[in-house]
């Protein structure tokens, strides 16, 4: 069975969802990163025309809405909220961040 996330603290000001996962894993993921690796289809067809969204600091999360025990759904400040995060999907999004942080190249 994969690691499920045990603890969430969206933070504000700091604009970082913090993810604790059940295999001792803790993340931050910047919301910028959350809402320029949205997966709906809008954002996919962006990304197939050549305007994937980008990655915007002063992009918040205003919300997050669960869904069910499968993911999570944010609202973000930009007014989008399409996009539907699967416990994997995040999961790959804080080891990706982990690994950019490791080669020291930052998100």
């Amino acid at each position: 069975m994969s690691a499920l996330p045990v603890r969430l603290v969206l933070h504000a000001e700091s604009r970082l969802l913090e993810i604790e996962w059940s295999d001792g894993l803790n993340r931050a993921l910047p919301h910028g990163l959350l809402r320029a690796r949205c997966r709906c289809a809008q954002c996919e067809r962006g990304r197939r025309d050549g305007q994937p969204p980008a990655e915007i600091a002063s992009v918040g999360v205003q919300a997050v809405k669960p869904l069910a025990d499968h993911g999570l759904n944010f609202v973000f400040s930009d007014g989008h909220e399409r996009g539907i995060y699967p416990w994997p999907y995040l999961r790959e999004l804080c080891q990706s961040e982990q690994a950019a942080r490791m080669a020291g190249t930052g998100v």
